[in-house]
């Protein structure tokens, strides 16, 4: 039996720091975050609030802590909060919006699009105040990019339509921007110009930057002093925090290499097409893909030493730092050898 060299295309969140990246961590500056703010901390909090155009930003250690701060902020308990179906908050973090947010999920039709919802749906989801035993809807979530649909980008006049309806109807909006660095690159613009409006959001450092861990949360500066406390209350609080803070500063420098990895993804996903196989084209860095059944195909591309993910009843390749081109070739190659 051949054996393979693993090609990993499970997640963006498999890379590993490199030597520039470790060593940036082994030297930096620190002091305890919870009692003193550690310096490198901070400076990696104030360089993230710029990137977004917004006041004040916190790091925490993941991007699922990140949003869950958020909404615990932005409900209370009984408050509907919406989000697109298939959205990272409704699915893929164990239903904490609900479990210790106190937030009651409302997933909306992506009626505008993979991922995408219309400013109308927003606006009825939303409804009217009505008598006080009704559900009161506070809070929007909108996800950039959108993970399950492939990646997939909100343009930015789309989300100022939809924050200008959460506005509106007097909702508050949440972006969960865990790809919003992707999302940025593949549009040409600073990412700040995909926050616009919204009163939070969270951005992750350790999808396709390549830091070992970590998310920031942000907003006002009211926010971020109040989002100081859940952290806590959350077991989120560090100490010598700066080492972790240092990896995330050189990732912020490797946001335009994410283009590379779009470039991979469409590279990946015209090889796959061109075996046969039923292929979204990608926006950014996932690719997802259409089979008769997806156990049987996860299991026979393990075989093959080519890793991939269930997403949405679908084979998910995701392309990062650490799979390059010649990765991708190798992969289309063995694929093709069973095909």
């Amino acid at each position: 039996m051949t054996e393979y060299a693993p090609l990993d295309f499970r997640s963006d969140t498999v890379t590993r720091p490199d030597e520039t990246m470790r060593l940036a961590m082994a030297g930096a500056e620190v002091a305890d975050d919870v009692l003193d703010h550690d310096p490198t901390m901070r400076l990696l909090e104030e360089r993230v609030a710029e990137l977004l155009g917004v006041e004040a930003a916190l790091w925490v250690p993941s991007g699922s802590m990140g949003n869950l701060i958020a909404l615990t902020l932005h409900l209370r308990p009984g408050d509907r909060f919406l989000a697109p179906r298939g959205a990272h908050v409704l699915d893929s973090e164990l239903g904490t919006a609900a479990w210790i947010a106190g937030g009651m999920p409302h997933p909306l039709e992506c009626d505008a699009g993979p991922g995408q919802v219309s400013a109308e749906a927003v606006r009825a989801a939303a409804g009217a105040a009505g008598p006080y035993y009704t559900l009161r809807t506070a809070l929007l979530c909108l996800e950039n990019t959108h993970n399950s649909a492939g990646g997939a980008v909100t343009q930015p006049d789309r989300h100022a339509l939809l924050v200008s309806a959460a506005k509106e109807t007097g909702l508050r909006v949440h972006l969960d921007g865990a790809r919003l660095w992707n999302a940025a690159v593949a549009l040409g613009l600073p990412p700040a110009a995909l926050a616009v409006g919204v009163d939070t959001v969270q951005v992750c450092l350790s999808k396709g930057l390549g830091a070992p861990v970590g998310s920031v949360v942000a907003g006002s500066a009211a926010f971020a002093t109040e989002a100081r406390r859940v952290r806590k209350m959350l077991g989120g609080g560090v100490r010598q925090g700066g080492v972790l803070a240092a990896a995330g500063l050189v990732a912020l420098g490797r946001v335009d290499d994410l283009a590379v990895d779009h470039a991979n993804a469409r590279a990946l996903a015209r090889g796959l097409t061109e075996l046969g196989w039923q292929v979204d084209e990608p926006e950014t860095n996932i690719v997802l893909a259409s089979v008769p059944d997806l156990e049987v195909t996860l299991t026979g591309l393990r075989h093959l030493g080519v890793f991939a993910g269930p997403m949405a009843g679908r084979v998910r390749f995701v392309l990062h730092r650490d799979v390059g081109g010649d990765d991708v070739a190798e992969a289309l190659r063995r694929i093709g050898s069973v095909s």
